[in-house]
């Protein structure tokens, strides 16, 4: 049951966020908003909990998850051999650009943090 108010917590937010950006017109698609409220109301047990149990539920059936995606890489497999050099350089390139990123990002807070220790 608590895996379920978790679900429900997780619905929820997403749908405010997305009433968010569509109502107020923002740049941003509307999972991400109601991403970043989940992070500001995970500080509250009464929603740390359930979405905890929902996530462990979820995680746990991972594997799952994956097969429509294979199932849709099987069906297109034209595309694939059509685009497929492309696909892997971008998805190769946004990969490093997404770790340089994160590394330069952690390195500025580091130096930062350090900065305020001393």
């Amino acid at each position: 049951m608590n895996g379920l108010r978790g679900l429900a917590w997780l619905l929820a937010l997403q749908s405010i966020g997305e009433l968010l950006a569509r109502g107020l017109a923002l740049p941003f698609p509307g999972p991400v908003i109601g991403m970043i409220l989940l992070l500001f109301a995970l500080r509250w047990p009464g929603v740390r909990e359930p979405v905890a149990a929902c996530a462990n539920f979820l995680l746990s059936h991972l594997s799952l998850l994956f097969v429509p995606v294979g199932v849709g890489v099987i069906t297109h497999l034209g595309l694939l051999g059509q685009y497929g050099g492309r696909m892997l350089m971008v998805v190769i390139l946004s990969t490093w650009i997404g770790l340089a990123v994160t590394a330069l990002t952690l390195h500025l807070l580091r130096r930062k943090d350090d900065a305020q220790v001393r």
